[in-house]
């Protein structure tokens, strides 16, 4: 049996709708059972866990050979996914999928990516055989913008000129897939990219497009980010965290490009034109394109 963790979040949710058949039950794992009716498909099986409740951890592992391990970005990711990976070493696991990040390594001047190559470094230190899963910024995390775009044709990052091969995630679910399937991936560690890598700016021109209207990105200096991420109620510590992780953005630190999505996940990799596309009536489309002089 396979075992997703983070199952209700951005990714997940994408990985468990592709996963789940009646015929293969796979087992989620929820912090609270009354909020997965997102993921409550036929063949899903659905335990309440807490990566902080060690019995919790063990119960959901149990009868399991395959688990993703997902545990959202914060200051105790590190402490919450290392109780998940000794669960693991308890369990009869024999495959762990880690979702990381690019750029992870034990040097990195970010925190978050010091803490997902730390997380990697514990799971392959039990022996489990292993996949680290390590995609680029999402352009579903557009939709956070959505308010800015809709009302003001601007969205607000401090990006500078930096490029960035930003990928769907629903090419990350299908990588995902392919590795959770098959045994040709363990020892694998995958970067996985959109099939471009661009500026916010020209991410902004095919906004436009999309949209039927103006939209244009808005270069904020990184002190006036800090600030409003913390007028909005973010957490220090994550707003030291994001900023150290645009001043490698800003660098091109996230400007690769990889072919994974194509080999790896068995399909065409989704450029940000054609995410813009999908989702431009969440993002107040205006005008269809063709409608546009």
């Amino acid at each position: 049996m396979i075992l997703i963790t983070g199952g209700t979040g951005t990714v997940g949710r994408e990985l468990v709708k592709r996963l789940a058949r009646p015929e293969a039950p796979i087992r989620v794992m929820v912090r609270d059972r009354s909020k997965a009716g997102s993921v409550a498909y036929p063949g899903v099986e659905i335990v309440e866990g807490d990566f902080d409740r060690i019995d919790s951890l063990d119960a959901a592992l149990s009868g399991v050979d395959k688990a993703f391990l997902l545990a959202g970005p914060g200051e105790r990711q590190l402490h919450l996914e290392t109780n998940f990976i000794r669960a693991a070493g308890r369990s009869k696991v024999q495959h762990i999928v880690k979702l990381s990040a690019l750029g992870a390594a034990l040097d990195s001047p970010a925190r978050l990516l010091r803490a997902h190559a730390e997380s990697e470094r514990h799971i392959e230190e039990t022996g489990i055989p292993y996949t680290h899963l390590r995609p680029n910024q999402f352009m579903q995390n557009f939709l956070s913008y959505r308010e800015s775009i809709v009302h003001r044709g601007e969205f607000y990052a401090p990006m500078g000129g930096g490029r960035a091969s930003i990928v769907d995630v629903r090419d990350v679910a299908a990588v995902a897939v392919e590795v959770l399937n098959a045994h040709a991936h363990q020892g694998k560690i995958y970067d996985i990219t959109g099939p471009e890598s661009l500026t916010y700016v020209e991410m902004a021109e095919r906004l436009t497009f999309e949209l039927g209207k103006p939209v244009a990105y808005v270069d904020v200096p990184p002190e006036a980010a800090g600030a409003g991420m913390r007028q909005a109620g973010m957490a220090p510590w994550m707003v030291d965290a994001l900023l150290e992780l645009y001043a490698l953005w800003r660098l091109d630190g996230a400007a690769k490009v990889t072919d994974t999505v194509k080999h790896e996940g068995k399909k065409d990799p989704i450029a940000f034109a054609e995410f813009a596309h999908d989702y431009a009536p969440q993002l107040g489309r205006m005008v269809a394109p063709d409608l546009i002089t």
